[in-house]
Parts: structure tokens; C-alpha cells; sequence
């Protein structure tokens, strides 16, 4: 017998219950167009539409002929997300088929918060499979939502995966299955001959531990713009010989949450045959402490030529992602795109929940913040101001890998990067990937934040 797919629509020919998603404000209206015995259940159960509410109604013979799930009403509904989901997560097994109540983009987003209802990290201990399935509505493009889903799933998988098992090795071998998947090609250079290939601060920051620091680098397609993926990928990040806090290290499993993210991205580009040369590069290292780690003070010299003064070895994350953007702007991509767990500083300024970007293209702000709400993917611009240059640039190297002071680390940390990102279009994310809490669609670890945003905006972007 073949498994189902939790992450994707039912396609079988079973029958399907109807569901009907009622608007707290238009309960009344709907009500009163049922039947008697229908509007008598209905009080008699409580249900009037709130938030999380679900509802079998029987027939006479006393079979379910339809399901209601709340949907809340606008304002509750702007304050948190997939308000389907939180009613159908109630629901017993059994095939769904929406009827009423939903429409245009809010039907594709709670569709897709639907699949993401069924998600389970189960790779440590078994866990009850949901069995609420949903036939695909009319109105939406079942691929592209069942894209997204497969992406969102790789994403959180990789990221709830503790370090033990998701060191630059397991990363890797993650990148090449995606590749393989796709008929791409993978490329890693690893270890030593990192520095033979000019690769000195992702070596710098990776050689401490007994796992091998790496650079993966991934193409797909060969017509159309060019578009590169760079993704920081420190599989575990002590905080080097500036170490972090016990509490402070809890969560530094994600810290490879930017190369996951890139690799949901791009996971989802080649699935739907966008039209680009993609280049996906993800710097995978640990950031460990041996006798031979960077030390606070050195200075070290990147793949650029640029000289960085290292003021603290916990601001690692941009040392290897600046060795990659330098290789990825030799080819002078159409667009590049990094994404990095990156600064503690971004998290005070938007909490979890946004994903704040950077970029120099005005064009390319609009787009993205036009799409994000459209796919419950929020993003939030921030500036690349200039005047903060001054804090980046110390008195004995190029650039400062931490500048003293504590604002605006954030900015400081993208102009930064910047730097080594050449003279085309180039937008930073600086994300979380986490979901500190549990809520619809979304429980509690590994989060994808800025992909289906930008898989979104990138038509109109690159203009394919």
C-alpha cells in the first residue's frame, strides 16, 4: 500500500465531506439560509465561527453531511495567521472538500496552512499522524501550493535537527539529495583545500572542529537570468573562543537556518521549472573551540582580498558568508540573495515573526513586500544607511567583524556583507526560523521565513 503524503492534496476518488468556513461576522446570514434541524444542531453545539472552532453536522440518519470550521472575523484573523487550520487541526480523519466561505488569495494561503497542519518531526519519537485531509479547491495552483509545502517541510526538518545530526557533513549530504532530486549539479570543497581554493575565512571559522568545514556549491538551469542563493550554514555555533552562554546555545541548531531556507527556496524554484541559472553556495561549518581556533584579534584576509579584523569569533556567521558572496559576484548574477540567522539585534527590532530585509533596489522592496502578505510570509525592509559605514571599518584592517557600541547591529552586520556582494541587484535577510511558541501550522522549532515571499516576487523581479 502506498504512504500518503500528508503535505499534499488528496487525489482519491472517495467521497468528500463538504466544509463550510463561517466568518464570525456572517454566522447569522449562513444560519439562517440552513435548515431547521441544521440551525438547531448548530446552537445546540455551541458554534458561532469564533477562532478554533470546528463542527460535524449529521443527517437525519445521524452521518456527517457537512463540517463548519470558524474563521474568525478580519481583525482577529490579521493577528494570527491560518485561521482554517486552527479550527481544522479539531476535525476527525477523513476526506474535506471546501464548499463555502473562501476565496482568491486567503483560499491558497489557508490551503497551504491546511498541509502544514499535518507537520510532525518525528525522527526521534513516533507521533500520531493528523488525518484531516483536504481535496484541492477550484481557484488555486495545487503545484505551487504543494511546492511550498514540500519546501516549508524540508526547511523545518533540517533546522529541528539537533547538531549531533546536522553537522557540515549531514548538510551537505541534505544539499545533494535536493540536487539529486533535480537533476543538479553539486560541488564541495572541503577541509584543508578550502584554503588552496581561496576560501580562507570559511577555513578560519570551521577548522576548530573535528568536523570539517565546507563549501557547497549547487547549479541548476541554463537559460534565463542568473540568480544566487547564498546561504550561512554553521551547523552548531559555540561562539568560538567569545563563547556564548549555556541558555545562549539552546537554540544554535538553527543557526544553519539560512542554508536551510535557501534550500527550501530553491527546492521550490526547480519543482515549478522557473526559468533562472541558479546558484546555490552555503558556507557549512561548526563553530567550535580547539587550539587552533581564531582568536579574538586576528585579522584575517578573505576570498576579496579585503583584511578583516576579528573583534569577536561569535560574529562568525558573516566572516563565511562574506567568502561566498565574493565567489558568487565573480559571476555577476542578475540578483543575489543571502539569508542568515545572523544578528540577535534583528530579533530586538521585529521579534520572531518578520523576516527584515536589506536591499539597494527599490524595485525590488516592492515586490516582495507586495507578495509577502499574499503567502502569510511577512518580511519587513530595513536600511542599509550609509553613515554606519564608519562603524564597520577599524584602525588596523578593511573591516570589523563586531563593532563596539551595541546599536544598529543589524545594519551594520548587511553593510557588511555588502561589501564582498559585488556591483548587482543583492538583498540580505536577516531571519529567525523559529517559532518560539506553538500556533496554527506553525508548532513550536524550525521555521521558513522570506522563501515563499521572494519564490513570489521573483517573477516580476527578474522578469521571467
Amino acid at each position: 500500500m502506498t504512504a500518503i503524503d500528508p503535505y499534499t492534496f488528496d487525489r482519491t476518488d472517495a467521497p468528500a465531506l463538504p466544509l463550510h468556513v463561517i466568518d464570525l461576522d456572517g454566522f447569522d446570514d449562513w444560519l439562517t439560509g440552513q435548515t431547521p434541524a441544521i440551525q438547531a444542531w448548530v446552537k445546540a453545539s455551541g458554534f458561532s465561527g469564533g477562532r478554533g472552532q470546528s463542527l460535524l453536522v449529521p443527517g437525519p440518519d445521524g452521518t456527517p453531511i457537512m463540517a463548519l470550521v470558524g474563521y474568525a472575523n478580519a481583525g482577529q484573523r490579521a493577528r494570527r495567521r491560518y485561521a482554517l487550520a486552527m479550527g481544522a487541526e479539531s476535525l476527525p480523519e477523513g476526506i474535506y472538500e471546501i464548499a463555502s466561505g473562501l476565496e482568491g488569495d486567503a483560499l491558497a494561503v489557508e490551503c497551504f496552512g491546511w498541509l502544514m497542519t499535518g507537520y510532525r518531526f518525528d525522527r526521534y519519537r513516533e507521533q500520531s499522524p493528523w488525518g484531516a485531509r483536504l481535496r484541492a479547491p477550484e481557484g488555486i495552483d495545487t503545484a505551487r501550493i504543494e511546492a511550498m509545502a514540500a519546501a516549508e517541510v524540508l526547511i523545518r526538518d533540517l533546522i529541528n535537527t539537533p547538531a549531533q545530526d546536522m553537522g557540515p557533513a549531514e548538510l551537505e549530504a541534505s544539499a545533494r539529495e535536493v540536487a539529486g532530486d533535480h537533476d543538479a549539479k553539486i560541488d564541495v570543497i572541503e577541509g584543508d583545500a578550502l584554503l588552496d581554493a581561496n576560501f580562507p575565512m570559511i577555513h578560519a571559522v570551521g577548522r576548530a572542529s573535528t568536523r570539517a568545514p565546507r563549501l557547497i556549491d549547487m547549479r541548476w538551469g541554463d537559460t534565463g537570468p542568473k540568480l544566487t542563493l547564498v546561504g550561512k550554514g554553521v551547523c552548531f555555533d559555540t561562539g568560538g573562543l567569545d563563547i556564548k552562554s549555556a541558555t545562549g546555545m539552546l537554540l544554535m541548531r538553527k543557526d544553519m537556518g539560512g542554508a536551510a531556507n535557501v534550500l527550501g527556496l530553491a527546492k521550490m524554484i526547480m519543482t515549478l521549472g522557473l526559468k533562472v541559472q541558479l546558484r546555490v553556495l552555503i558556507p557549512a561549518v561548526e563553530n567550535a573551540i580547539s587550539g587552533n581556533a581564531m582568536r579574538p584579534g586576528d585579522i584575517l584576509t578573505s576570498r576579496k582580498g579585503l583584511t578583516v579584523e576579528v573583534n569577536n569569533t561569535d560574529a562568525e556567521g558573516r566572516l563565511v558568508l562574506a567568502d561566498a558572496l565574493a565567489l558568487g559576484a565573480e559571476e555577476n548574477p542578475d540578483l543575489m540573495i543571502s539569508m542568515a540567522t545572523l544578528t540577535g539585534a534583528a530579533r530586538v527590532a521585529v521579534g520572531p515573526d518578520l523576516a527584515p530585509f536589506f536591499t539597494d533596489s527599490d524595485d525590488f522592496a516592492a515586490a516582495l513586500s507586495a507578495a509577502a502578505p499574499l503567502h502569510a510570509d511577512p518580511v519587513w525592509r530595513l536600511p542599509f544607511h550609509e553613515p554606519y559605514e564608519l562603524k564597520i571599518e577599524p584602525a588596523h584592517a578593511d573591516l570589523d567583524n563586531a563593532p563596539s557600541g551595541g546599536f544598529a547591529g543589524a545594519i551594520t552586520a548587511a553593510l557588511f556583507l555588502r561589501r564582498f556582494a559585488g556591483d548587482g541587484d543583492y538583498a540580505h535577510f536577516d531571519v529567525y526560523s523559529w517559532s518560539p511558541a506553538n500556533a496554527p501550522a506553525r508548532p513550536k522549532g524550525g521555521l521558513g521565513q522570506g522563501p515563499r515571499a521572494i519564490l513570489a516576487a521573483l517573477p516580476g523581479i527578474l522578469k521571467l
